[in-house]
């Protein structure tokens, strides 16, 4: 079978796209899990099907590196909204379907292989606390934990044993960020789940760690620039109280390469 794919990166977190509007492909988890494999595959953190929506502009269904349906993905939604631009669907605001809801996004700007996509994340109202991390949902799990230099944080260990702590076994465990201060900038280190290592960039962990960051701080803003390891990006949201609802996400959306793989 010849798959014809394109693979994109949102600060570093990449993706591997597929048109799938026709129907054609219908991957076992062994196949996108191998499609994913940065050895013996295409590699990325993920794998997203565009598909037909006979409502709304396309449907997002997104996979984990390990071959299993995700939770949402904001780096991934930012992609595969640059990808429909790219395969043809001349848009530049899009209403799509993804597993946690409808979701809006914009085409700020596009330079050849480099798109800039605002993407509206779902809002958020229900937020755990504990001393100085927080838990929330933003279309994914995330626990979020203050340190006061993420440079000097082992995210590969201590992320794996928060994501599969006994606090988050009954959550099907949960994608770890770990967050310093550099003057106004958010500095965030990520760990996936799905993925079950670090990653360059995580946007609904960005998403996440805004919050986080406007509940933690002393003088709370409405939004924030956030520097992950592989890019900057950008959330804004309006708050009352604990509710934070129009939510945006900012960011660059990279083309790599296109091809077509025989599996």
């Amino acid at each position: 079978m010849n798959i014809e794919f394109s693979k994109f990166h949102g600060a570093g977190n990449d993706f591997v796209l597929i048109d799938n509007r026709e129907g054609l492909y219908d991957l076992s988890e062994e196949q996108i899990a191998l499609l994913c494999h940065r050895r013996f595959g295409i590699g990325a953190d993920g794998l997203m099907f565009l598909e037909a929506s006979s409502e709304y502009d396309f449907k997002m269904k997104y996979y984990n590196s390990d071959g299993r349906e995700g939770s949402m993905c904001g780096n991934g939604g930012r992609c595969i909204t640059a990808f429909a631009d790219y395969i043809g669907i001349n848009k530049s605001h899009f209403l799509f379907q993804a597993v946690d809801g409808l979701h809006q996004s914009d085409i700020i700007d596009k330079n050849n292989a480099s798109w800039e996509v605002n993407l509206q994340m779902q809002n958020v109202d229900v937020i755990e606390r504990n001393g100085k991390n927080f838990f929330l949902d933003t279309g994914s799990p995330h626990h979020v934990e203050f340190v006061d230099n993420v440079d000097d944080i082992d995210v590969f260990a201590k992320g794996k044993s928060i994501r599969n702590s006994d606090l988050y076994k009954p959550k099907n465990g949960t994608n770890v960020n770990f967050v310093s201060f550099d003057g106004d900038i958010v500095k965030l280190r990520t760990y996936e789940r799905g993925v079950e290592d670090e990653t360059l960039a995580c946007g609904t962990g960005a998403t996440a760690v805004a919050i986080a960051t406007a509940l933690h701080s002393e003088h709370p803003k409405s939004s924030y620039k956030l520097r992950a390891l592989g890019g900057v990006l950008k959330v804004r949201f309006e708050r009352d109280g604990d509710q934070f609802s129009n939510i945006w996400l900012e960011g660059p959306a990279v083309l790599v390469f296109s091809g077509t793989i025989n599996l």
